[in-house]
């Protein structure tokens, strides 16, 4: 029940992040929008860490832990708020749904995990041709749409490092130690860059970048990670990156929604991809736990 809750926790709030990043810079410029952002979650996961009770070791893999989650959070946010302006904000969730692919490559050389199946490679498949449908226009929007996709896809890639490299790692260390150690690396960096390539406080904050700052500080970060290394403790990396088949969906309904961005023909056609996608996979699981659990069955104690 827990990994459950944790699944469709993540996916609502990667449904609604995009968006939110989105209206977070939308002024205020990216690297205040992300600093802020960051500053703001790393006091809540450091009041939850005193609050638990819980300690931040500092053994050899516990660093090493700390540093694969400050990718993500670091190098791969960093590039989401650079992007985020010039692409519509379902598109960042829709180009993320690569994730699990990219984290099969990887957990396939690094993990040696068996997540390079015919079936699971169908699959994936299915979803990339989805969400190539779904960017693909994207290309004839201009410069400014190709570096955000360039982005994103950069970003992306970030990200499936950073969690293959939590699992390589296994530093036992509990999820909202990983949060906090990463958070608090990735402040740092962050001070540092907004400090070299900014340093001004803005001139005008509307009441929507305050609020969306606020919202992904306060609920998307803490909540989020935590649940996200929650889940890479108890799941394999490709399991875990499978939400980015699902987020996409909600990103782009509520983007169409509530930012007025366009779904067009085109769009449709690539959900429709990307849930046949999600149906193969399913599927494709549940006859492998099935044959595992036979076998398990008629193993001799």
């Amino acid at each position: 029940m827990r990994i459950l809750f944790a699944y469709v926790t993540i996916i609502l709030l990667w449904s609604t992040t995009p968006l939110a990043i989105k209206w977070s810079v939308e002024g205020p410029g990216f690297l205040f929008g992300v600093t802020s952002r960051m500053a703001i979650g790393t006091a809540c996961v450091v009041l939850l860490l005193i609050v638990s009770g819980q300690r931040l070791a500092w053994h050899r893999k516990a660093i090493m832990t700390y540093l694969a989650v400050a990718v993500q959070i670091y190098g791969s946010m960093l590039v989401v708020y650079w992007a985020a302006p010039y692409i519509p904000s379902g598109w960042i969730s829709v180009i993320f749904g690569l994730l699990p692919l990219m984290t099969a490559i990887l957990a396939a050389i690094w993990l040696k995990e068996r997540s390079l199946t015919p079936g699971n490679l169908l699959a994936y498949i299915l979803a990339i041709s989805g969400l190539w449908i779904m960017f693909g226009s994207a290309l004839q929007l201009g410069y400014d749409a190709v570096l955000g996709i360039i982005g994103i896809l950069i970003a992306t890639f970030l990200q499936a490092v950073s969690s293959v490299w939590v699992k390589r790692v296994d530093g036992e260390v509990p999820a909202l130690c990983q949060v906090a150690g990463g958070l608090l690396l990735s402040l740092v960096a962050y001070l540092t860059t907004w400090t070299i390539f900014d340093g001004r406080w803005p001139v005008e904050i509307s009441t929507i970048n305050l609020l969306s700052i606020f919202y992904l500080g306060v609920i998307a970060t803490p909540v989020g990670f935590i649940f996200y290394y929650y889940l890479l403790i108890h799941q394999s990396a490709t399991k875990v990156a499978l939400i980015t088949l699902i987020s996409p969906v909600m990103a782009l309904l509520l983007g169409h929604a509530v930012n007025h961005e366009p779904l067009t023909l085109k769009i449709v056609t690539g959900i429709s991809l990307i849930l046949g996608a999600l149906l193969i996979h399913g599927l494709l699981d549940g006859l492998a736990s099935s044959k595992q659990t036979k076998l398990s069955d008629n193993t001799p104690d």
